[in-house]
């Protein structure tokens, strides 16, 4: 494991012991949007988070025929995350249903009567203050099982809404923020960040900016970390998404008059966001008002015998479903590349 080139001084890994996992899952229906995201199939994107939640809590889907991928092959980041489950288990693996079109089955399941966000082309149309509040409560109720908790996500088009809201918040981060593209549709994304910015005025508090341009995954974990990083250690699962939960939460504090505990909170991606030529998560962090402990891991999928799984490396996917957090999991426990590679293939062959 690396730290992120900005953070020589930080801890190049993470926390010991077992790690709960839990998957962040929510559909914006920013993700309807013709072009602006492959993360799933064609037609039947939102069904995605409901997808990846079953499989990486049972190794199947029930929802539909099959897992979602990408239109050229490339299948979910959740085979990351189950494949190191298999390897070196967490101490649970819980589903935050944070505005689904379809609940995930035989799935331990959170349910906050969430539901989808709008487009924010047209206004995503959330109650931003109730959202983040309901983070809050459940940052402050959540009973931790292991040792430290893993908090991913699974929101197509999530980092659109990610980079739509970091941008209303004032944040410098245009042209920053990943996308599971290799081939990134800059245009479609534009259009779509400039629509939602175009809804929204300097009359507006922070709350009412978020709840026309943001999701309900980033609204409510940065209300959530803002209060378990108090009780507990938690690891970002993700990448630009992730560190938009960081930046909404930071924004914040003047109005809830609290910052997150930040020596306890580490960002774990891949190398494949780290290193991504058409995003900056390095620089999204730096806007942050204290250093955050962030980290990546050195996994390639090059010595896999499935050739469509050399995609990743070549820029697609990229992240996901926690498959950052998981891949440094995995090497926290001694697991090899080479023993979580075969993992992946065995669990691509079983399906």
């Amino acid at each position: 494991m690396q730290t992120l080139n900005i953070f020589t001084n930080s801890i190049d890994k993470l926390p010991e012991g077992k790690a709960d996992f839990i998957l962040a899952a929510s559909v914006t229906r920013t993700c309807e949007i013709e072009g602006i995201t492959q993360a799933g199939i064609p037609g039947m994107i939102p069904l995605t988070p409901t997808l990846d939640a079953e499989f990486i809590s049972t190794e199947k889907v029930f929802s539909l025929g099959e897992l979602a991928e990408t239109p050229t092959g490339v299948p979910t980041p959740a085979l990351i995350t189950r494949a190191t489950h298999n390897c070196s288990a967490f101490s649970t693996i819980e589903i935050f249903d944070l505005g689904l079109v379809k609940q995930p089955q035989n799935s331990h399941v959170h349910n906050f009567d969430i539901h989808p966000s709008e487009a924010i082309n047209k206004g995503a149309n959330i109650d931003a203050e109730m959202i983040f509040n309901k983070g809050r409560q459940a940052g402050k109720k959540y009973e931790l099982k292991g040792n430290y908790l893993i908090l991913g996500e699974s929101t197509p088009a999530g980092t659109t809404t990610a980079a739509a809201t970091a941008l209303a918040l004032g944040y410098d981060v245009e042209n920053d923020f990943s996308s599971s593209f290799l081939h990134v549709p800059n245009d479609i994304k534009k259009k779509t960040i400039d629509e939602a910015l175009s809804l929204i005025d300097k009359s507006m508090n922070n709350f009412e900016k978020l709840g026309v341009v943001s999701d309900n995954m980033l609204l409510f974990c940065a209300g959530f970390i803002l209060e378990a990083s108090r009780r507990f250690h938690i690891v970002l699962a993700g990448g630009t998404q992730m560190a938009a939960c960081l930046l909404i939460a930071d924004s914040l504090r003047e109005d809830v008059l609290m910052r997150v505990k930040d020596e306890n909170i580490t960002l774990a991606t891949t190398a494949w966001v780290a290193k991504d030529k058409n995003s900056n998560i390095a620089h999204i962090l730096e806007q942050l008002s204290y250093k955050p402990h962030a980290i990546y891991t050195s996994f390639s999928f090059a010595d896999s015998e499935i050739p469509v799984l050399h995609k990743y490396d070549e820029g697609e996917a990229k992240e996901g479903v926690g498959a950052g957090a998981a891949l440094a999991y995995a090497n926290q426990n001694n697991i090899s590349n080479k023993e979580l590679l075969e993992s992946i293939e065995l669990l691509i062959y079983s399906m």
